[in-house]
């Protein structure tokens, strides 16, 4: 796995260059509507995915890939999955919460990851059975217990695709019982920012794989716990609750119910 670690770690470093020179010229960069006219793609998520697949085929030409942009390609019991900018939004309007997210399964499961925020310098990785690291330094979950002690995070991706379900009411049912609610615009930096012990817990409904593959590698190895609303793996990426473990069936008791009314 070294080989895969020391080649991950560079390219997303590069790829975090590729971001910081388009965010030199935000007025000029092109912009597309996906889904919605919420749901934008920029030319720097396109040129950056591109950048990492042309890597990966030289590298690794018979590994398959999953991007936000370009799709699946290959079928190999090695995957590649890459977010170019998770938090377009964000990096659009000259705001410093986006990263360049970057996981590996191996057999359908997650054993690599690596989530990068080029405007804060912060390289967060993780190799399964390993630990997670921020800039080559060990970070694990907090320890805080209590939820009205706790800050949280969330999205609302359902809003941005425009769904009649969305997470108004579970955010209506959280805020009064926690000490603060967070949303950054980034899933991978969430996920980074509980694994941190900076964020108790993050929440989230109709994301996507490329979001929080590398996240959850990270989460995990940090010692920190993730499920679907029901407490389960089967509804992840649609339902993702993420937390240090020792909040997470209490803030699961106010998210669940709320999803499902």
């Amino acid at each position: 796995m070294s080989e895969y670690s020391t080649f991950l770690k560079k390219i997303i470093l590069d790829a975090g260059a590729i971001a910081m020179d388009y965010r030199k010229n935000l007025k000029k960069i092109r912009v597309e509507s996906k889904t919605t006219s919420k749901d934008i793609v920029t030319e720097a998520d396109k040129a950056i995915e591109r950048f990492i697949r042309e890597e990966l085929a030289r590298e690794f030409p018979e590994h398959a890939i999953t991007g936000e942009e370009e799709g699946s390609s290959g079928d190999h019991e090695y995957r590649w999955i890459i977010d170019p900018i998770d938090g377009t939004v964000c990096f659009l309007h000259d705001q410093p919460f986006f990263g360049i997210s970057i996981a590996l399964s191996h057999k359908d499961e997650l054993v690599l990851g690596a989530v990068y925020a080029p405007v804060f310098n912060e390289l967060f990785f993780a190799e399964k059975g390993k630990g997670a690291l921020l800039n080559d330094s060990p970070i694990r979950v907090s320890t805080e217990s209590e939820l009205i002690q706790s800050v949280v995070a969330t999205g609302f991706a359902c809003l941005r695709s425009n769904l009649a379900k969305n997470n108004l009411p579970a955010f209506n049912a959280v805020a009064p019982q926690v000490r603060g609610v967070r949303r950054f615009g980034s899933a991978s930096l969430d996920l980074c920012s509980v694994a941190a012990g900076r964020l108790e817990a993050y929440w989230e409904s109709n994301i996507n794989i490329y979001d929080i593959a590398a996240g959850v590698v990270i989460l995990r190895e940090a010692g920190g716990n993730i499920t679907d609303y029901n407490g389960g793996q089967e509804k992840i990426p649609d339902e993702v609750l993420a937390s240090n473990g020792r909040v997470h069936e209490s803030l699961r008791a106010l998210i669940e119910p709320a999803w499902r009314d």
